[in-house]
């Protein structure tokens, strides 16, 4: 406590020396341009001496500015308005002259008439300069919040819940901390790296923590997607292909998460986790929330009010939060230009290229996302709704260029606390008990790129199998950054990547999420069997599966069912044991993933999973990413839950024993607490669930960030 109130304290006080700083360099600079203003003596002072009346004449204003100008206003609170107006300015100038003639030696003078310019030019200064140093400050903007939330109640009589206060139910904010692994999260807790973490682990709240595996499709596409809708069948990577239509699905393009969506609810027959009284805040889905911002599915609905860009536009609207988050975003720029330097001076290895436009995405989701999306979440606590659920893909972002252990991706963990912190906060002001649950979707693990290792792409794998031609100079696999596609999104752009329509059916397909693989064959309908690749292909199983970066393929047998090849083995799936065969590095739970994903009508015609180094934790991405989620192997597969206490223990609510896994078993943990505090969600009705999908989940006309208000 003392800690913090020394920080406090610090903050204060540089930023009332930026002020005067800022205030003396402006007062020197109107002394040059303003014959009747001066602040040397009439025979000329050294620039030491200039600069040191300034800072006393800033010094001396600011001083009356803040202990007199009160005051004066309070006692001129009885006249008329234009009268007040007109002597402001005659005001302020008075206290520059009393200023002027406080510092030593009568250096400083000016006329009445120069007086009210150089006073109005420097408050005016002064105003920006101490708003701009105060929008990065926590507690401010907390406090801001505050103020802006109780003006809404009162304007609407209201107490923002229906019990009136903090005595009724319990709220539950759910924050998705995007990509962050159960043993990131503990250790950058234990090294300090994020205090209200460590604070909830070390017992002030009751907090605990527990990992939980995810599907083998370790991706927020499919982890989020059962989260909040229940279900992620058929959901077998980030990007798979789809014959009946020969279309591509991509998770973080809006028509394919908008379709994701509607299977998910047509196969639960349930509108989601957020159904009564939630917002869902940054998400790729809705989760039945009635209030929607920045939520990707959002962006192919058409219609006043209904595309995920509204949330950005309230949160600019506001000025104040524009200089806040512009600010950071220009930091972070060069931020990202300085470690990406530094990484290529040091010759750190691996390293990936971070150039182009990459600065600005990353500032993107680091600043500009994150800012609006914990913006969204306090306006919602404030507003006392009952659920939120909000993603946070900063450090997701940066651990895919810099690496899951890097010290770049360590800062965004220290900065993503920061936002914890002021959640935290907010839950003790807002008008009723919040319940504060911190999960991921998913981890990463570290490695090199398979192009980076081997000297080409999957892709290059795949064709030189089936005796195509290969490049002579290996090609980059496209990078399937979440953010990338957010910027485009958030710009109107059409989301790039793989053309949704392939131009010639005759070539396979392969996809890369991760260190995913996916392959498949356009003109084989339906799909493919090994059989029917072997006659036209015969060499291609044969090396992908012998080649070392591999670590084992699933493919349909006519003879013997589904099979597993790897490592010299071929085993079918119905006879898969963890810990054995080419599933032996990948740990407990393996087998039943590969399991599930082989029932899945657009399961691809040959699922290709990297290799894993146990001893290093390594794999290897098919895609531009030296920190990698997607597939089986490591870190990526087991996420964490963190829930404070008098919860239900997360086995018991899953109806599980020993480990939570899957997604959908989450899901069944989430629901559980809801209902713990506000009773059961409520399903959709037959007719809702069989209704176009426009009308699945309606925002209602508070879509905006609910913080920026007034």
């Amino acid at each position: 406590m003392r800690d913090a109130r020394w920080r406090t304290t610090g903050r204060a006080l540089m930023r009332v020396l930026a002020v005067w700083a800022v205030s003396s360099l402006t007062m020197l600079a109107l002394a040059g341009l303003l014959p009747e203003f001066q602040l040397q003596a009439d025979i000329g002072d050294s620039v030491t001496k200039t600069a040191f009346t300034a800072a006393w004449g800033a010094g001396a204003f600011g001083l009356l500015s803040a202990l007199v100008w009160p005051v004066l206003v309070r006692a001129l609170l009885v006249v008329p308005a234009l009268v007040l107006g007109a002597l402001v300015f005659f005001l302020n100038g008075s206290l520059l002259l009393i200023a002027l003639r406080l510092i030593p030696d009568g250096r400083g003078a000016a006329d009445p008439e120069t007086a009210v310019v150089v006073a109005a030019v420097m408050s005016a200064v002064a105003s920006a300069t101490s708003t701009a140093l105060a929008v990065r400050d926590d507690d401010a903007y907390r406090r801001r919040f505050s103020r802006l939330a109780d003006r809404r109640r009162r304007r609407r009589g209201t107490q923002g819940t229906a019990d009136g206060g903090r005595g009724g139910p319990p709220g539950t904010v759910f924050i998705q901390l995007d990509g962050v692994g159960h043993d990131v999260l503990r250790n950058a807790a234990a090294d300090g790296l994020m205090p209200t973490v460590g604070r909830w682990l070390a017992g002030e709240t009751g907090h605990r923590l527990m990992p939980w595996h995810t599907d083998w499709s370790s991706q927020t596409g499919a982890s989020q997607l059962a989260i909040l809708h229940g279900s992620n069948h058929d959901v077998p990577a980030f990007r798979w292909y789809e014959k009946e239509t020969g279309t591509v699905m991509v998770s973080s393009r809006p028509a394919s998460a908008l379709e994701l969506q509607r299977r998910a609810i047509a196969r639960t027959r349930d509108g989601g986790l957020l159904t009564v009284d939630g917002a869902s805040r940054g998400n790729l889905f809705g989760g039945g929330a009635d209030q929607l911002a920045l939520v990707l599915s959002m962006a192919a609905r058409r219609g006043k009010g209904r595309r995920s860009r509204a949330g950005y536009f309230a949160y600019f609207s506001d000025p104040a939060n524009a200089v806040r988050t512009a600010l950071s975003f220009v930091a972070e720029v060069g931020r990202e230009i300085g470690q990406s330097t530094r990484a290529r001076l040091r010759k750190e290895t691996p390293r990936i290229k971070r150039g182009g436009l990459y600065p600005f995405i990353r500032a993107f989701a680091t600043v500009v996302e994150r800012d609006v999306v914990v913006a969204a979440v306090i306006g919602d606590m404030f507003a006392g709704r009952t659920a939120v659920y909000a993603d946070l893909v900063a450090y997701d972002e940066v651990a895919h260029h810099s690496g899951p252990h890097s010290r770049d991706a360590r800062k965004v963990l220290e900065r993503l606390d920061r936002s914890l912190a002021l959640i935290a906060k907010v839950a003790e002001q807002a008008p009723r008990t919040y319940r504060i649950v911190l999960l991921s979707d998913h981890g990463q693990s570290p490695g090199e790129t398979f192009a980076g290792k081997y000297g080409l792409t999957l892709k290059d794998l795949v064709r030189a199998g089936c005796g195509l031609p290969v490049p002579r100079r290996a090609q980059r696999s496209r990078s399937g950054s979440e953010a990338r596609d957010a910027v485009r999104t958030a710009l109107h752009r059409p989301v790039a990547g793989e053309a949704e329509h392939p131009a010639k059916p005759s070539d396979p397909v392969v996809l890369a999420s991760g260190n995913l693989g996916l392959l498949s064959f356009p003109d084989i309908e339906g799909r493919a069997s090994r059989e029917q690749i072997d006659l036209r292909h015969p060499a291609l199983l044969g090396t992908l599966a012998g080649h070392p970066g591999v670590g084992f393929l699933l493919v349909r047998s006519e003879e013997h069912g589904s099979v597993v090849l790897g490592g010299g083995h071929e085993i079918p799936v119905s006879e898969l044991v963890d810990g054995e065969g080419p599933l032996a590095v990948f740990g407990t739970g393996a087998a039943d993933a590969v399991r599930r994903t082989d029932t899945f009508p657009h399961v691809a015609d040959v699922m290709i999973n990297s290799m894993y180094e146990p001893c290093t934790g390594n794999v290897h991405a098919f895609e531009e990413q030296i920190g990698s989620h997607g597939g089986l192997g490591g870190e990526q597969s087991r996420p964490f839950l963190l829930w404070p206490a008098g919860l239900t223990d997360p086995l018991e609510a899953a109806g599980t024993r020993g480990v939570l896994r899957g997604a959908e078993a989450v899901h069944r943990v989430l629901a559980c607490w809801l209902r713990e505090a506000s009773g059961p969600q409520v399903p959709l009705s037959p007719d809702a669930v069989s209704a176009p999908s426009s009308q699945v989940s309606r925002p209602s006309a508070d879509e905006a960030v609910p913080g920026a208000l007034g």
